[in-house]
């Protein structure tokens, strides 16, 4: 028996399994109240909550498969805000300083676009 996993499937899980260790991370890491009160948000941890609640929902609904497309939009906004608010700052120390520490953010932004392309909920 030969085991068939498709790219998008591939892509699917790779989202997910970002999204949802992130989140757990936030929700156990105290460290994060201090990086997201060093972005200028207020009510540092409120947003963690929300970040990580969010992201691990939209993580899981994104691993089986459930309302995709939907669940594309809030981890766009997380990942366009986090490239925003930690990682354009970073352009004061160059160009490639920041292609490096944009990475993660760009690649995942691209993979949730050929998601958000490829399911029609």
């Amino acid at each position: 028996m030969r085991l068939s996993i498709s790219s998008l499937q591939l892509i699917r899980y790779g989202v997910a399994y970002v999204f949802i260790v992130s989140g757990i991370l936030k929700l156990l890491e105290p460290s994060f109240q201090k990086v997201f009160a060093n972005t200028g948000l207020p009510a540092p941890g409120t947003f963690v909550l929300l970040v990580a609640l969010t992201e691990v929902i939209a993580g899981g609904f994104i691993l089986f498969q459930l309302y995709v497309k939907r669940a594309v939009i809030p981890l766009l906004i997380i990942m366009i805000g986090a490239l925003l608010l930690t990682k354009i700052p970073v352009l004061h120390t160059g160009f490639f300083p920041f292609l490096f520490e944009a990475r993660l953010d760009i690649v995942m932004i691209l993979m949730l676009a050929v998601l958000w392309q490829n399911y029609t909920k």
